[in-house]
């Protein structure tokens, strides 16, 4: 009995053995790729990274940095946004600024009221008291010379009537109050005469050295305020309110490192691509006249023709272009500018990767 059982199991296992064999023997009809790779469409050419951006007349994206630093206390607009240039795209925090501009502007008008003062010099009330100052030192005058005139009468007609003393007291005091008379006068020809030119003149520079602090002021004051600096659409905003900026960006939590504020791409119907051409490479590079090129979408079957812009006759060195600029790479490459229309049938977006042929000479 033990044995048929043995037989049994035996015959069991020769099967599955003889199955599983089979089974793991079958090929699978392998899957169909989601899409064709990119395959060069010219008998002779290059390939090429690149990346999309909004086309420019020369350079890249607009990056947006402010000239101040501060805290983010207003972003008026979102990614994706058309703007027109000169549209406000976010505000900082002025109230510092603010104040001493403030200081500033008063402290010129204060100026600008004492240049005025002197200029309507002299006042009529000070001439009025400079001209009765002159009338009352005459009067004392004549008083002092009435007062002498008599006691030289009374000393002529009797020497023993006046003193020798008394005599010379009243011609000290009629000297002393013709002294004072001269005085008055020309205290009353100073007044008469206005501010000193100089005195104008000092105080004229004090005013439009003031008024153009403010002036600087004010214009600093108007940094806090980031403009559209052409037309455009906002692609990227890296700040949110809050948030403390400076000229050199703001700090990425991801990158770990310091970014544009603000970045914005043209407007304009087409789109520009960057494409990196390795160096060994450019020998074999067409003139930029005869250049052809095409585009492949990754992850699609579209391809986009080229139209040749410029090349950026610069050869630099390769870099991720994820902007990891710490790489250390031996080779270089020469970047050459193309452009082309938006596509109806699919959405791109500047920074996205493609893959680029260019035909050869």
């Amino acid at each position: 009995m033990k044995n048929k059982i043995l037989l049994v199991l035996s015959a069991v296992g020769l099967v599955a053995g003889l199955v599983s064999a089979y089974l793991y023997g079958m090929q699978k009809k392998p899957l169909p790729p989601a899409f064709n790779p990119a395959s060069n469409p010219y008998a002779k050419g290059i390939y090429a990274n690149g990346v999309i951006e909004s086309y420019q007349k020369n350079g890249e994206n607009i990056t947006l940095y402010p000239e101040v630093a501060g805290t983010v206390i207003q972003i008026l607009v979102s990614e994706g946004d058309t703007v027109r240039k000169g549209a406000l795209l976010f505000r900082l925090d002025d109230s510092v600024q603010r104040a001493v501009a403030g200081q500033q502007r008063s402290q010129a008008e204060a100026a600008l009221a004492l240049l005025e003062e002197l200029r309507a010099m002299p006042r009529k009330e000070n001439l009025d008291i400079a001209k009765a100052q002159v009338e009352a030192a005459a009067a004392v005058l004549k008083g002092h010379q009435d007062q002498l005139d008599k006691q030289k009468r009374s000393f002529g007609l009797d020497p023993r009537s006046v003193s020798r003393d008394a005599l010379d007291t009243a011609e000290n005091a009629v000297k002393t109050a013709q002294a004072n008379l001269e005085v008055a006068r020309k205290q009353f020809e100073l007044t008469r005469a206005g501010a000193w030119i100089y005195d104008i003149q000092n105080q004229e520079r004090q005013y439009q050295a003031l008024s153009k602090a403010y002036t600087a002021s004010n214009a600093l004051l108007d940094k806090y305020r980031v403009k559209a600096p052409a037309d455009g659409v906002v692609l990227s905003i890296n700040a949110t309110v809050g948030s403390y900026i400076s000229p050199q960006g703001t700090y990425g939590t991801y990158t770990q490192g310091f970014n544009p504020v603000l970045v914005m791409g043209s407007s304009e119907a087409q789109l520009g691509v960057r494409c990196y051409i390795d160096e060994i490479l450019l020998h074999r590079l067409p003139a930029g006249a005869q250049m052809k090129a095409q585009m492949f979408i990754r992850g699609t079957d579209v391809k986009v023709p080229l139209e040749f812009v410029r090349i950026q006759p610069y050869v630099t060195p390769k870099i991720q272009l994820s902007s990891q600029r710490t790489e250390r790479v031996d080779v270089r490459v020469l970047p050459v500018i193309f452009r082309f229309r938006r596509p109806a049938d699919i959405s791109l977006y500047p920074g996205q990767l493609v893959d680029v042929y260019i035909g050869e000479q």
